[in-house]
């Protein structure tokens, strides 16, 4: 699975603008094959940076969905609505097909004693 997690600092006079854009773009991608989920939401500390996450199955399903129609209409259409740059993550995650029960792990932390160097900053 492929998480996507991107920050949109916009434009308080056009808030309203790029919520719908961010809206037609969520609804538009939900709809691709491989999407997972796909939602923007608003930041609680600052409402004018809009936080997207995305799940995709695979990194295929994510290179098509920037290949879509709908993908070249919202980065034509994003710089309009912008306040600053785009920051974006994707993290790769693989599920392990490892069970474990109950009774194999020791319930008790571990503690290990090692010399390691200092870092100073």
């Amino acid at each position: 699975m492929i998480i996507v997690h991107g920050t949109f600092p916009v434009k308080i006079e056009v808030r309203d603008d790029a919520l719908e854009l961010m809206r037609q773009m969520a609804k538009a991608s939900q709809e691709e094959e491989g999407c997972i989920s796909y939602e923007f939401y608003v930041g609680l500390t600052d409402p004018n940076t809009l936080l997207l996450f995305q799940e995709w199955e695979s990194v295929d399903a994510l290179q098509g969905h920037f290949e879509t129609d709908h993908m070249e209409e919202f980065l034509k259409l994003l710089p309009g609505v912008l306040d600053g740059q785009v920051v974006s993550r994707r993290y790769e995650v693989k599920v392990s097909n490892d069970v474990f029960e109950a009774g194999d792990f020791d319930p008790e932390p571990v503690h290990i004693e090692e010399e390691r160097e200092k870092i100073i900053h």
